[in-house]
């Protein structure tokens, strides 16, 4: 059998509802990136030595305040480290409020515990300063080295993180503030969803309230005031909306043999070896006849029939049902590798057996 946990099936109803706030967000409601480029200094002997960018940022931290190094003296930067900066601006955040920052060496420092990150701006893609920086870092990893240059390394001492080590100086424009009509992206394309948001919206504000642009964008009617808004926005997100069955994927991450696989996946009748191991699909249709006198329909039904063997003549017989959970079933019984299951569901792709989109990570 395989190791449990190797392999997740999942089953997915004919249809669902979610709420708008968890398949949506409102365009320009994002966070920003932030980067800086600084310095740590109180290091135990662990900096970057006599790297040149590292001096130099040293004697520009120290003109800043008023300190001039002789010409030609180069200290010994075995307590400094040059490194670089990213915090993440989240939507809305004010002047005065504080982010957490991760602080990773850029040269040859071995370790930044113990260091402090001097004074550092932290900008945005467009080169504007919106924050920062500066504190204690905190370090999780070690290392240690001996004079016959054997060392041990555990975790990353080479990075660590300042809790609440910048502080938020310039806001970013919120779309709340404007005026014009408010465009709800989706987080996932998908046309039956932009539809049903968008009838769902029309439902709640009226029709011609929100019309869907593509497969992602929706475009709601909004009032001018920021709190009119704000208030339109909070409606729009607790809205439930039903939406399809995703698309049938599966997921494959052939260094670990993990197979995650969706509900709606289906596979045509089909026949496999794979070594000494063989999968055999069969489908047979059947009509289901309504009772007399009663308002039911004829509908055509699927019959599947799943075996799997190996050449030893060991053999798992299965009842109808959904082909591809079958399958894992099939191989489990045998004892197979989960590469096994990989490589069948990849020559199943290939010759357009599997019903799904087979992504491979």
């Amino acid at each position: 059998m395989f190791i449990a946990g190797w392999i997740a099936l999942l089953v997915a109803a004919p249809g669902h509802a979610e709420r708008v706030k968890d398949i949506a967000r409102f365009q320009g409601v994002r966070a920003n990136a932030l980067t800086g480029y600084g310095l740590v200094v109180g290091l135990s002997g662990t900096g970057d030595q006599n790297l040149e960018f590292t001096i130099q940022s040293l004697k520009s931290a120290a003109a800043r305040l008023g300190v001039l190094l002789p010409p030609g003296i180069n200290p010994q930067l075995r307590n400094a480290a040059a490194v670089m900066i990213t915090a993440e601006l989240p939507p809305f955040a004010k002047p005065g409020q504080r982010l957490d920052v991760t602080v990773a060496a850029l040269g040859q420092a071995k370790s930044l515990r113990g260091g402090t990150l001097l004074l550092t701006p932290l900008q945005g893609a467009d080169g504007e300063v919106y924050a920062l920086a500066q504190g204690n870092l905190a370090v999780g990893g070690f290392g240690a080295e001996g004079r016959d240059g054997s060392k041990i390394v555990v975790g990353t001492p080479s990075s660590g993180r300042v809790p609440a080590g910048a502080s938020v100086e310039r806001a970013v424009p919120s779309p709340f503030t404007g005026t014009g009509p408010l465009v709800l992206d989706l987080i996932d394309p998908d046309f039956g969803a932009a539809r049903a948001v968008a009838d769902a919206v029309n439902g709640l504000l009226g029709a011609d309230a929100a019309r869907a642009d593509d497969a992602v964008s929706i475009t709601i009617r909004a009032p001018e005031t920021a709190d009119a808004r704000i208030a339109l926005a909070a409606r729009i997100e607790a809205l439930d909306v039903a939406l399809s069955p995703p698309v049938a994927r599966v997921i494959v991450n052939a260094r670990t043999g993990t197979v995650v696989i969706g509900g709606q996946v289906r596979i045509l009748p089909a026949a496999v070896a794979h070594g000494n191991l063989t999968v055999r699909i069969t489908e047979n249709q059947a009509a289901s006849q309504p009772a007399p006198l009663s308002r039911g329909q004829t509908v055509i039904t699927q019959q599947s029939t799943v075996e799997a063997g190996e050449a030893s003549g060991r053999m798992s017989l299965f009842a109808p049902g959904v082909a591809l959970g079958d399958i894992v079933d099939a191989v489990n019984a045998l004892g197979a590798a989960p590469g096994d299951l990989v490589a069948i569901l990849e020559a199943l792709k290939a010759a357009g057996a599997l019903r799904a989109e087979l992504v491979v990570i």
